[in-house]
């Protein structure tokens, strides 16, 4: 895989769709840390921070993992520094049909989870943010079916909210994008390290993606409780440990 960074010139109420724009391979947007799998290959680990030339924030980020960017790219990470040509263009979905009639924390249009895994997953977001503040949400999509720009008013997204968003159509199922006040809480290779464990193809494809899903939302709730130390969210949860 080549490594390509993704951007666009911001987002209206049509949704998203607008052209390309190159990425800065430092800093990074106001409120908002994006991470993705490593363009190095399958299962390797990058870590890095990114930051689209525009006007974007944290919301605009969830809405562009949500419309597909995600699942429908390879975003390039730098480790160095650098300019990374975009070339890429792809459409927003808006399909707020597509969401739940009650609120949920969990979103899975793709039918990955089984009933009894979703209560489960259910169960281990709210606890964790009962207990931590931090909002954790779960959408698991097929590009292009997914309520995309929808998730922005349905879950309010803020900067103590972590999207996950599970889609096979890259070779990693598992994309991230983090809130500020998450971001400085969790050391800043842990979402690589997760994506590299749980999210690689030939793990999901073995294992299946609702073993992905769940082992990331468990690492995650694992590593936002674990006590601030030098050793902080270095173990990655596991299903068997949980269920």
């Amino acid at each position: 895989m080549g490594a390509k960074g993704m951007g666009a010139k911001g987002m209206g109420a049509k949704g998203m769709g607008a052209s390309v724009k190159p990425l800065l391979c430092k800093g990074r947007p106001k409120g908002a840390r994006y991470v993705a799998q490593s363009a190095r290959g399958e299962g390797g680990e990058a870590s890095g921070r990114v930051r689209l030339e525009g006007e974007f924030d944290w919301k605009g980020r969830v809405f562009r993992a949500a419309a597909g960017f995600l699942a429908s790219s390879v975003v390039g990470l730098c480790a160095h520094g650098g300019l990374i040509a975009a070339e890429a263009r792809l459409e927003g979905v808006n399909k707020p049909e597509l969401l739940p009639k009650e609120y949920t924390p969990l979103i899975d249009v793709a039918d990955f989870l089984t009933s009894g895994e979703e209560q489960r997953v259910v169960k281990t977001l709210e606890r964790l943010e009962r207990d931590t503040g931090v909002k954790l949400r779960v959408l698991a999509q097929n590009y292009p079916e997914t309520p995309g720009l929808a998730i922005k008013d349905f879950w309010k997204v803020d900067a103590s909210t972590v999207v996950l968003v599970a889609d096979p159509n890259t070779g990693n199922i598992t994309n991230f994008n983090v809130g500020e006040d998450v971001d400085i809480q969790v050391p800043r290779n842990f979402w690589s390290k997760v994506a590299g464990k749980f999210g690689n193809k030939f793990y999901w494809q073995d294992q299946g993606a609702d073993r992905a899903i769940i082992n990331s939302v468990n690492a995650i709730d694992f590593c936002v409780r674990e006590p601030e130390s030098r050793l902080k969210c270095t173990k990655l949860s596991s299903l068997e440990e949980e269920f």
